[in-house]
């Protein structure tokens, strides 16, 4: 689960990390008047758009002012924005609150984050001497400027290794120290709250000396969020895809991506092999979706419509090996998702061309199904045999 930048604050200013003053605002007019509360001498605002994706900046959600007057119209400018980044994708993310800080000039940019490592089991420390808009470039072009560190869960990031860390990343002393208490912070949050990553880009040094976390950004792990109710209450379903919202309540698990096949896969191993497999045939999918592996008839329809809602879909690949789930069931589906979107015809609207590709338990059953419905179906004997029908099927 992602939150804002101003709850992810929060929680750092819980954890002793250094912010901004700050407010939240839902008007051009409380915008105007948190800058006036929160202002300090020589000191310039910041308005931010508040989504759940980065790059806002290169969007036109990021604006400074000089003064109260000038957050106003920043406000009434971001307010209200279908803000696209690159990290948004073309639909966007609505814009219904901003942030507003007062700040000052920065003389350093650095970046820190904690992430769990999965190849390694073990949260990872990772900072950078090049933080900023651009740490992704970085990350690429040159990875000799990014620097890990991994630790255990259960001893945390010990004052030794933060200090260490913090030492090879500044050459001030004082510097340092203050760089090692934010990544001991920022892991004591990460465990104690159950997070996947804790991110500061930009982690700055100010005019005055000062460091301080001009961004940040939280995500957890959805499982443990059990244990933090506290944390659960945070979330903004206006920033969730309203198809993952669908998804959501018939217990399936819906990504949106940008191709134009649909997948309907039971398992996720099996739905990210058949993403690659579908780009290694030329092909780009359009989500992923795993039904679960005990799937009924409406789940199965439902997986239909939430996919048929994304105009760009151009094709459906039906990929199924039939375990715990059985054919015939999966079958009984599709025949039930093509009779409720389009009753009076054989094919999915617009005659979007179905592949179905069935292995596994009572598959004989739910292939003579198929085969007497009289629905077009594009039937696949294996994988490889799927991925490149549906990729021709678009092309």
């Amino acid at each position: 689960m992602n939150i804002h930048e101003h709850q992810a604050k929060e929680l750092f200013r819980r954890y002793g990390i250094p912010i901004h003053k700050g407010m939240v605002a839902r008007t051009p007019e409380e915008a105007e008047q948190g800058a006036r509360d929160i202002a300090e001498p020589g000191h310039n605002f910041v308005v931010k758009a508040m989504i759940h994706a980065g790059a806002r900046g290169k969007g036109g959600g990021v604006k400074l002012a000089k003064s109260p007057e000038e957050v106003r119209e920043h406000a009434r400018a971001i307010l209200g924005m279908q803000l696209v980044t690159p990290q948004t994708g073309p639909e966007g993310k609505p814009v219904d609150l901003v942030l507003v800080e007062s700040t000052i000039k920065i003389e350093k940019e650095y970046y820190a984050s904690i992430a769990l490592d999965r190849s390694m089991f073990k949260p990872c420390l990772i900072v950078s001497e090049a933080g900023g808009i651009n740490i992704e470039e970085v990350a690429e072009k040159d990875p000799s400027k990014i620097s890990k560190t991994h630790f255990f869960v259960e001893e945390g990031l010990d004052a030794a290794t933060a200090r260490h860390v913090a030492n090879r990343l500044v050459n001030d002393p004082a510097k340092a120290a203050e760089f090692a208490k934010i990544f001991e912070a920022m892991a004591k949050l990460f465990i104690e709250t159950d997070c996947s990553l804790v991110e500061i880009n930009p982690l700055a040094v100010m005019s005055t000396g000062d460091v301080i976390a001009i961004d940040a950004k939280i995500n957890f792990d959805d499982n443990a969020l059990y244990r933090h109710p506290e944390i659960a209450a945070m979330h903004d379903p206006r920033q969730d895809d309203e198809r993952e919202i669908e998804a959501g309540k018939y217990s399936l698990s819906y990504v949106g991506l940008t191709g134009n096949i649909g997948c309907v896969v039971n398992g996720a191993g099996l739905a990210m092999a058949t993403m690659d497999i579908i780009k290694y045939a030329g092909g780009e999918p359009a989500n992923f979706l795993d039904v679960g592996g005990g799937a009924d008839q409406e789940k199965v329809a439902a997986a239909f419509k939430i996919i048929l809602k994304d105009p760009s879909v151009k094709a459906i690949l039906v990929n199924i090996f039939g375990g715990i789930m059985r054919c015939d069931v999966v079958a009984e589906g599709i025949l039930a998702a093509v009779k409720e979107i389009n009753p009076n015809g054989n094919s999915l609207p617009n005659n979007i061309p179905l592949v179905v590709r069935l292995e596994g338990t009572n598959v004989k059953e739910g292939k003579a199904i198929l085969e007497k419905s009289g629905l077009k179906i594009i039937a696949a004997s294996d994988f490889a045999d799927a991925a490149t029908k549906v990729v021709e099927a678009v092309s």
